[in-house]
């Protein structure tokens, strides 16, 4: 068992991290849990499409509308603090939530509420755990620390966490709500045990919160790694958002699926995911982080390709297990990149515009992608994925060598 332990968690990460991981992959679950019962919670409450598109929108404006204030605030605050404050806050959403339920006093309007007030915790919370990894791990093991959180994501989050939580809301839906609450809980309680190192003291008059997200700004626009990363993860966002917003049609329509196969689409990524996490050791020891970027930006390229060109679920499943394995890799070495370039006092700034421009990348792609779909069909999007993609890598390509020194480049004051 401790062999196995060691293999998973290497001591050498410490044994904050070690609390870190359990807090994540914990919280990961209640998360997953969510993704299958609350759209469930909102179909079973109204048949109006509208709403239920709202729900979606709920969840995704926090980011846009709190990402650079959550930065700033990070950066101010005790940053375990503020992930256990959030935790319990989104806690005791979901013991109200649940309490409404199970007395059958539940409206639409209240669960839209509370799904924004999750969302914006999350906000909160997902900054601020982040930036606790660098202060926990030596700058060598960021790429092994964060593979390992990734790990959970995918595993509890994307295959665990939604069966379970489907299976929960048929038992009934404040079972689902109720056991979501416990686990976020606990998530809280582990991040308790974490012992963080001093921070320094701030010097001088404490300044505006403007002015503390605007240094956020200037920071990254003025490092030539940081300035790459938010400006591929925002366009190739807009790319990925435009496709994936009409995935459910691609798979039941275009290759035939249903809704069980739309199901089998995420679990072979899922897969894929977990084949790039044990692999991710490995592969990070022989490609410099520049070279495997620009891989995986190629890889993605040709995802909307062979997407686009093929109706057979035989093609498309293996395509889907690549991209996942793609994007693990791809997101676990962008956020090692931005750990070991930005200052302690500035990740969460920074961190958060890395949110904006995932997110604000993603509510511009899904327009475009829901457009395209409706004027020209479920392929059009693809398409557009794939000329965007490779335009972009063609201009990106040669900046992407500033990712491979990302710690040392000064930026000018």
């Amino acid at each position: 068992m401790s062999r196995i332990a060691e293999t998973l968690v290497p001591a050498r990460l410490g044994t904050g991290f070690r609390w870190l991981l359990a807090s994540s992959w914990i919280s990961q679950l209640g998360d997953g849990i969510a993704l299958a019962a609350g759209p469930l919670l909102v179909a079973s409450l109204t048949g109006d499409a509208l709403l239920v598109a709202l729900a979606a929108t709920v969840q995704w404006l926090p980011p846009l509308l709190f990402g650079l204030l959550a930065g700033a605030l990070t950066d101010r605050l005790d940053r375990r603090l503020i992930v256990v404050t959030v935790d319990v806050a989104r806690a005791v959403v979901l013991a109200v939530l649940t309490l409404a339920v199970a007395t059958d006093r539940v409206s639409i309007v209240a669960v839209l509420a509370a799904l924004f007030l999750l969302a914006t915790a999350e906000v909160f919370a997902d900054n601020s755990s982040q930036t606790l990894v660098p202060m926990l791990v030596a700058r060598d093991d960021l790429a092994i620390a964060n593979s390992r959180l990734q790990t959970g994501f995918i595993t509890v989050n994307q295959l665990a966490g939604p069966p379970l939580g489907a299976a929960l809301f048929t038992v009934g839906a404040a079972w689902a709500l109720g056991v979501q609450a416990v686990v976020i809980a606990l998530g809280a309680v582990l991040v308790t045990r974490i012992v963080l190192p001093a921070r320094a003291p701030s010097t001088g008059p404490r300044r505006a919160l403007r002015h503390d997200i605007a240094e956020g700004l200037r920071w990254a626009v003025a490092h030539p790694a940081v300035r790459t990363l938010v400006l591929t993860i925002t366009i190739f966002n807009v790319t990925f958002g435009a496709a994936w917003s009409v995935l459910v049609l691609y798979a039941t329509e275009r290759l035939g699926l249903g809704e069980v196969g739309f199901g089998l689409v995420t679990t072979v990524g899922a897969v894929g995911g977990i084949a790039g996490s044990l692999a991710y050791g490995w592969i990070t020891r022989r490609i410099s982080l520049s070279d495997l970027m620009r891989v995986g930006l190629v890889v993605e390229t040709l995802t909307h390709l062979a997407l686009a060109l093929t109706s057979s679920p035989w093609v498309a499943l293996p395509v889907f297990f690549v991209f996942g394995a793609h994007a693990f890799i791809w997101g676990t070495t962008s956020v090692a990149v931005r750990q070991r370039a930005v200052p302690q006092e500035l990740q969460g700034r920074v961190g958060s515009v890395n949110v904006v421009g995932v997110y604000g990348g993603l509510v511009v792609g899904s327009g475009i992608g829901g457009v395209l779909a409706q004027h020209s069909g479920v392929t059009a999007p693809f398409w557009f994925a794939f000329a965007g993609s490779a335009v972009f890598v063609v201009l990106i390509w040669r900046s992407l060598r500033h990712i491979a020194h990302a710690d040392e480049q000064p930026v000018a004051a």
